[in-house]
């Protein structure tokens, strides 16, 4: 059992795992990261971003003006914000068999893997991870054809010259993998390769292994996967969360008598508590508001904005907030915000009860028809004309490179009033500013980030005891930037098999048994023998038919008769000649009621020597050697058969046949 690594991201991972003749891809995370090289988007034609000087080194010999710009002591790529993709040459991707897609989050790399790669296969994901997934992708897509570029730049990824660019563009690695963003036609092909599935039903896959989604608690849909065959089992825990919020609780117990947990998607925040960030979130908002300041909150069109907007909704009264408008802005918004009211057997045991009383489960359905909070598919159209300010904007893309939330940026960026306020742990708060720079509005960050962190994972591996944990390195080791806290890390005994991008592992198991169906009326013509009280066993000899993986023993057939021919027959023609099988013994020999035997049979001057598996008896006068071990008895006798006969029986006396 081999497990490919094919991202060094830890919460967007992609590996593919080879088991019991099937080739399974466990996710397909986009690394979006590589964004925040580039210079944003903007929707509206910005003066400042179109005037900066372009890059030349300090010695002149390296010109990229046209290619990379100065900004605010900083080198960014001019050109459509590009991503860093899985890696494609570790393994023949065409060969994968499925993907297993655990949360809408780990599926933005599905077209470049469906669509470029020769993939033939299926990909397997629940409803609201596929239906948000293709919102997510759609918004991308959205973001990036609003504000088409024209030139790609692709000099400054030449080895040499990207030795000699100023930090953080020197540091990137495989930037020649970095790619454009797909097109809307690459997403819905890849969408119709997915096969919908729901929590704890089971898919066969090729009679080899069967496969399982558990609700693993983070978003809605999100699962963890079970990878069993008869004797062996895989559990995939990704994006994980124990805590109360709007998705269905996580299932724990069904984890149990892992042979092997592939563990990945932990928090990213591992010091930061999400409740006490959503206090910091609502206290900082009302701040600003009542300040006369707007507030721009940078997010995903699905996920933690539900419970953004939950919380809220409990403090708008109290912090007298009522008449503050609230703004979501983003090509699917209308559809993300419906599409939460609808899944409700996907939701927690509290928002179900809801459905039925009937009540929308999320409380922004009140908040939209009280005019509270409004949504808008971009800047332009109807946005324009009953925008009214202070007010607060949710709006994509976290990274600040594309999206609606470039024009509030260039907007509000001057007024120390207004708040930016970061809830995404995706993006490094600094980096993504950084193009923006020198700016006057307050900035605050409050990640929040759901996902198990390093004391709910040691707590939930002592419950559930795999015999083997895989996991990303960085959690086998402290931060960087907190070396000393050994808590922020996995402890583990056996220690947790680490991997990083491009590594294969061997995975620490061997497959020992694998199950065979006999045949009713083979089964019928076997006659067990008693060899100890309770326990029987029989030969069998039958053909072993194997198709699908499913293995069946079957009667061996009889030869047909054959008709009298005067032609003479080839040699070839005749049928196989099915030899009747020799009797299996079983037994021991005792050694001392053995002795007396061969003393009745005038075998006198034996000299016993006792070794590690048994006896070795030499018969001094006949020059013979019989060795008696646990599993076997051999008599080494030359030039003597009457003798080695009459040894064998003997030998045969103590033991039992089958």
């Amino acid at each position: 059992m081999k497990l490919y690594c094919l991202s060094g991201h830890p919460t967007l991972p992609c590996n593919v795992l080879k088991f019991k003749s099937t080739t399974i891809m466990l996710d397909c995370g986009l690394d979006t990261t590589s964004v925040l090289n580039f210079l944003p988007l903007p929707l509206v034609h910005s003066p400042r971003l179109s005037k900066l000087p372009g890059w030349i080194s300090k010695d002149g010999t390296i010109n990229l003006e046209k290619e990379l710009k100065d900004c605010a002591g900083r080198v960014f790529v001019d050109s459509q914000p590009e991503f860093c993709l899985p890696e494609r040459e570790l393994l023949d991707l065409s060969t994968i068999d499925v993907i297993l897609i655990s949360n809408y989050h780990c599926m933005m790399a599905l077209p470049y893997i469906t669509e470029h790669t020769g993939f033939t296969g299926t990909v397997y994901a629940t409803e609201p991870t596929l239906q948000i997934g293709r919102l997510l992708m759609e918004e991308v897509v959205n973001f990036m054809e609003r504000v088409p570029k024209a030139q790609s730049a692709t000099c400054w990824k030449n080895k040499e010259i990207q030795r000699m660019l100023p930090g953080p563009l020197k540091d990137s690695v495989d930037v020649w993998t970095w790619k454009r963003c797909y097109s809307m036609h690459e997403v819905n092909s890849a969408l119709s390769k997915v096969q919908l599935v729901g929590y704890s039903q089971k898919v066969e896959l090729f009679g080899a292994v069967q496969v399982s989604p558990l609700s693993s608690g983070y978003s809605l849909g999100s699962s963890n996967w079970i990878i069993q065959s008869h004797h062996e089992k895989v559990s995939y825990v990704s994006g994980s969360s124990l805590l109360t919020t709007h998705p269905q609780p996580m299932d724990q117990s069904s984890l149990k008598n892992s042979d092997v947990l592939i563990l990945t998607g932990l928090t990213q925040m591992p010091t930061a508590n999400p409740d006490g960030m959503l206090g910091e979130f609502c206290s900082n908002l009302a701040m600003t508001i009542r300040a006369g300041g707007n507030v721009l909150v940078p997010c995903y069109s699905s996920g933690v904005i539900y419970d953004l907007l939950e919380c809220l909704y409990q403090f708008i009264e109290s912090a007298s907030l009522g008449t503050t408008p609230f703004y979501f802005i983003s090509p699917v918004a209308n559809s993300s915000l419906e599409f939460s009211q609808i899944f409700a057997e996907w939701l927690c045991h509290n928002k179900q009860t809801k459905v039925y009383l009937p009540e929308p489960p999320f409380p922004h359905a009140e908040l939209i028809q009280t005019n509270k909070l409004k949504h808008y598919p971009s800047i332009h159209g109807d946005f324009s004309s009953e925008f009214r300010q202070p007010c607060v904007v949710f709006t994509g893309h976290p990274s600040l490179r594309f999206g609606d939330v470039v024009h509030f940026m260039e907007l509000w960026g001057k007024s120390s009033l207004n708040t930016i306020i970061f809830t995404e742990p995706d993006f490094s708060y600094l980096d993504a500013l950084a193009p923006y720079q020198p700016l006057a509005m307050k900035c605050v960050y409050c990640p929040i980030d759901t996902r198990l962190n390093f004391h709910q994972v040691s707590k939930l591996l002592k419950e559930v005891q795999p015999l083997h944990v895989v996991c990303p390195e960085q959690y086998t080791q402290p931060p960087l930037t907190q070396s000393h806290r050994s808590d922020l890390m996995l402890e583990l005994q056996p220690p947790p098999m680490p991997y990083r991008r491009c590594s294969v592992l061997n995975l620490p198991f061997r497959r020992r048994y694998e199950r065979v169906y006999i045949l009713p009326e083979l089964a019928n013509s076997l006659v067990p023998s008693e060899i100890k009280p309770g326990v029987s066993v029989a030969t069998v000899s039958a053909v072993v038919h194997s198709k699908d993986n499913k293995h069946t023993l079957q009667s061996v057939p009889k030869p047909p008769p054959v008709a009298p021919s005067k032609k003479r027959k080839r040699v070839m023609d005749e049928p196989p000649v099915v030899l009747a099988p020799k009797p299996l013994l079983s037994g021991a020999v005792p050694l001392e009621a053995f002795l007396a035997t061969l003393q009745k049979h005038g075998i006198t001057e034996v000299k016993v020597e006792e070794t590690a598996d048994g006896h070795i008896l030499h018969l001094q006068a006949e020059d013979t050697l019989i060795q008696l071990e646990e599993d076997g008895t051999h008599i080494v006798c030359d030039n003597n058969e009457p003798l080695r006969t009459t040894l064998r029986d003997l030998v045969l006396r103590f033991l039992q046949k089958l």
